[in-house]
């Protein structure tokens, strides 16, 4: 059974492999819809460029006297122009398809398969547009319409349809003409890399039945043969003392280049492969990272979280300071006490009675309960939703910011990782259990700040404009003596220092304050009277 059809395409069988390894696809061959006639001649090889691309100039001429439509690909934009100067020094008028006119693509490839017609195209170049021996009719009448410098919609439908009859009876007559010749023959200036490129210029000829045939010309100073067997090849070229512009044709050549195009693809293929288990250790962290963004932004029992993280937090603390695998003699109770204050702004009294018979079950539950009851205070000090929103702001300020870090933390670590080969060690499997270290790393720094912001941050009333990562809440200011988040500029008090300006009671919630003055926007003056952009001074 197959998971998904990636598409109707007659080359994807090249790359069934990586279709199958990477993407878990099958890939399945179906059959033409009429009997495939296109003759494939065997490659030409010449000694330089300068040979091959005369023997090309050369079978153009030839058919193009005959009236033979051909369709010649190039690999680069520069060699198609190349072959026009020369076409057109011999006087062979022909169009050039490089990818850089994009709306005539459709036009100059659909009538490629004209009496006498010579198109040049890069590899990329009009994808999409069938080609039809003799002409489109479609493309034909607008190329008549365009001629009398007229659109479609100045002609009416009934004359449109008469000069689309005389289109079709010309192609008519065309197609028979050019079947005659043998129809669209496919020149190719050089091997592709990867033989699906080849393979769909190939396609271009001998479609639904139509004949064709198509040749590849090449020399060794091509980058395929200059990589794979070009100096084999060259010295049997000095040892039959081939002369200048004769060339060698095989079908063993044919297919030793095919040969030297799979492993090109295996190497690619591998290269590709590689990158994607890199990539993979990264999806799988950045699904973590996201998932929990995506609960803070959905506000899905965001205290609950907070709490756990406190739970958490403590659990990992109490292991450091107070481990029962330790004497209790040997308890740091001061550092511990210590570490309370600088995350949670709390200090036990004589915490060596506290602890007496308590295990470190015991030991959590009791300081969760008062940590928590700690918060609950905090939040009832403050105007209504607004802890709330604080704690939704902060977690996600800190997730973005250790987020970016780690980012740049795994760049660093990936330009190095390859040099752990030099030791016998796998670079990937390295990757893989360094990048998991620095990530939980990643995700204790991220709870252990989250912490400390929430449980030192205090409201109070500031008259002046409200910046940085607040900036939502109207008429309040938020304080706090933690360390700073990176980027982020929030006023740093001293710690334990209470705030001259102590909040009312029954103050109303926050829902109830109006912003008093007009929003002021990001490029009009700043109210400051500094003669810049809110947005280049104190919005900055």
């Amino acid at each position: 059974m197959y998971k998904k059809l990636a598409g109707m395409t007659g080359t994807a069988m090249t790359e069934a492999n990586e279709f199958s390894h990477i993407y878990k696809l099958d890939t399945v061959l179906i059959p033409t819809n009429r009997p495939l006639i296109r003759v494939n001649h065997p490659d030409i090889i010449y000694k330089t460029e300068k040979e091959k691309f005369n023997a090309v100039c050369n079978e153009i001429e030839e058919l193009y006297k005959k009236g033979r439509p051909i369709l010649v690909g190039t690999i680069t934009i520069e060699k198609s122009e190349r072959l026009s100067s020369t076409l057109k020094r011999r006087g062979i008028p022909h169009n050039v398809l490089n990818a850089k006119y994009h709306e005539m693509e459709a036009t100059i490839v659909a009538q490629a398969g004209r009496l006498n017609g010579v198109t040049i195209a890069t590899n990329m170049a009009g994808r999409g547009t069938d080609i039809l021996l003799g002409g489109n009719p479609d493309y034909m009448v607008n190329d008549w319409l365009k001629a009398k410098g007229m659109g479609p919609k100045d002609v009416s439908q009934e004359e449109r349809e008469k000069w689309f009859s005389e289109a079709k009876e010309k192609v008519k007559e065309e197609h028979e003409k050019v079947v005659s010749l043998d129809g669209l023959h496919i020149i190719g200036t050089e091997r592709h890399e990867s033989r699906r490129i080849d393979n769909q210029l190939r396609g271009r000829s001998g479609r639904q039945g139509d004949p064709g045939s198509s040749r590849f010309y090449i020399s060794l100073e091509d980058d395929l043969m200059r990589l794979f067997g070009s100096d084999r090849i060259s010295s049997i070229y000095n040892r039959l003392g081939i002369e200048e512009g004769q060339d060698i044709q095989h079908p063993l050549i044919s297919r030793a280049i095919e040969v030297a195009q799979k492993r090109v693809e295996q190497h690619n293929f591998d290269i590709r492969k590689h990158v994607l288990e890199y990539d993979n250790v990264m999806n799988k962290q950045r699904e973590v990272i996201y998932e929990e963004r995506k609960k803070i932004l959905m506000g899905e029992n965001v205290r609950e979280h907070i709490y756990e993280i406190i739970e958490e937090v403590l659990d990992d603390a109490i292991i450091m300071y107070m481990n029962p695998e330790v004497h209790k003699a040997d308890w740091k109770y001061a550092e511990f006490n210590e570490w309370l204050w600088s995350k949670f702004n709390i200090k036990i009294q004589n915490i060596e009675e506290m602890v007496e018979g308590k295990d470190a079950e015991g030991i959590l539950d009791y300081l969760v309960e008062i940590i928590k009851s700690a918060y609950m205070d905090k939040e009832k000090n403050m105007p209504q939703g607004l802890m709330a929103h604080l704690e939704k702001m902060i977690m996600l300020q800190v997730i973005d910011t250790k987020w970016k870090d780690h980012l740049y933390a795994m760049d660093n670590l990936r330009e190095g990782i390859g040099l752990r080969a030099y030791g016998q060690r796998d670079p990937l499997v390295e990757y893989q259990h360094e990048g998991y270290d620095m990530f939980m790393a990643m995700i204790e720094s991220v709870k252990h700040e989250t912490i400390e912001f929430l449980f030192k941050v205090q409201a109070v009333r500031e008259e002046s404009p409200i910046r940085g990562v607040f900036q939502s809440l109207p008429q309040e200011f938020v304080k706090t003596d933690a360390a700073p988040m990176s980027k982020i500029s929030v006023p740093k008090a001293r710690r334990g220092e209470e705030f001259q300006e102590e909040l009312p009671e029954d103050r109303p919630s926050v829902e109830q304050y109006k912003r008093s003055e007009q929003k002021v926007g990001r490029n009009d003056p700043c109210p400051c009277n500094s003669g810049k952009k809110y947005k280049k001074c104190c919005g900055k």
